[in-house]
């Protein structure tokens, strides 16, 4: 049997199989209102037979975006628009939808990807301040970021428990917090972004106070039972910086919490990082948090052939997999790894006559 296809759970949430949907930011909100671009994406994915469908990274305040047509969850109306996204999902597959919650830092007001991705003026129409733990700018030249008061922290941390409390009523599967990639919390975590000499910054201790912060406040909000995880950067890939180390100690801090998972990715806070991309470049570092700490965890990362992931779970170097870009160039990449490794995986019934000859126990 394969273990790729066999079933699993995020904390008491059960999954069919070990293949997640990875966020992926589309850019195609309205004012942080899903639209039918995003009852297409998702109702699309939502049929490639994956375990998991995790939303893009969602805005829990309109300033944490990273562009102007980021998703948000932060008031009646964004929460209304996914509610009806959700309901187009739902209405022809049964796969648990999860949400990522995000505040994008210093890396936010940015023109989307294919007009330059460059970072935009405050004073711009579609621009605004951004925040972060320091006034550094992410590159050279961009709008200098608000260094953030203690005060302006809470507020962010309520922000976060806020948008929590939406995703439960929405009846999302679970969250996961996003404190990867350069973004706000993962700012917080490095020393390159985060040069505060309060008790948000110096010290492992300090830096990691606010994601310990997030993680508690959401975890009060949605109660002991609601699955809650944690993406991060598992390094910075520059000197100096975030490091494979520290991620253990903070797996280890969020397992003492009863983190129900961890997703390990890395770089993207420092444009001087230099990441040796390749299959699995991601996976050892998953691999260590695994072996160290117990939790739960989720590996990404030029995952492309079903038995390289087969591999993945087989050995234990991860609980499961996540696919982003590959399954946008593939979204039915679990369909043909099933048929690959001999398993079976859900399709709908309008599906079920596209079964090759060969294959009669593809779709079980």
């Amino acid at each position: 049997m394969s273990t790729l296809f066999s079933p699993f759970s995020l904390g008491k949430l059960a999954l069919d199989n070990r293949i997640i949907i990875a966020p992926m930011c589309q850019y195609s909100a309205d004012n942080g209102k899903t639209t039918h671009w995003h009852d297409m994406h998702l109702g699309n994915l939502a049929q490639s037979g994956a375990g998991l469908l995790i939303i893009e990274a969602t805005a829990v305040a309109p300033e944490g975006r990273i562009t102007y047509g980021d998703v948000g969850l932060w008031d009646d109306e964004t929460e209304a628009a996914l509610a009806q996204t959700l309901t187009a999902i739902r209405s022809h597959s049964d796969m648990p939808v999860a949400i990522q919650l995000a505040h994008a830092g210093r890396k936010a007001s940015c023109e989307k990807p294919w007009d330059g991705g460059g970072a935009i003026d405050p004073d711009h129409a579609n621009g605004w301040q951004v925040v972060a733990p320091s006034a550094v700018p992410f590159r050279e030249g961009d709008p200098i970021p608000e260094s953030l008061s203690k005060a302006g922290i809470a507020e962010i941390v309520q922000a976060f428990v806020e948008s929590a409390k939406r995703a439960v009523r929405l009846g999302l599967a679970a969250i996961e917090i996003h404190s990867a990639h350069g973004y706000l919390l993962h700012e917080f975590l490095s020393l390159h972004a985060n040069k505060r000499d309060d008790e948000y910054g110096g010290s492992f201790e300090n830096r990691t106070r606010i994601v310990f912060e997030v993680y508690d406040a959401i975890r009060d909000a949605v109660g002991a039972d609601y699955p809650v995880g944690v993406r991060i950067s598992a390094s910075d890939w520059v000197a100096d910086g975030w490091d494979i180390d520290q991620s253990v100690a903070l797996a280890k801090g969020l397992k003492a919490r009863n983190c129900d998972f961890i997703h390990v990715s890395s770089g993207g806070l420092h444009i001087d990082q230099k990441i040796p991309v390749g299959p699995n470049y991601q996976v050892p570092f998953a691999a260590r948090i695994k072996a160290e700490t117990g939790m739960t965890t989720i590996a990404v990362g030029l995952i492309t052939e079903a038995e390289q992931a087969e591999a993945i779970t087989f050995t234990g170097q991860a609980d499961a997999i996540a696919l982003a870009r590959g399954i946008l160039y593939d979204p039915r990449w679990p369909w043909h790894a099933a048929a690959a490794l001999g398993a079976e995986v859900k399709a709908a019934p309008q599906y079920l006559r596209c079964q090759p000859r060969t294959l009669k126990k593809l779709f079980g």
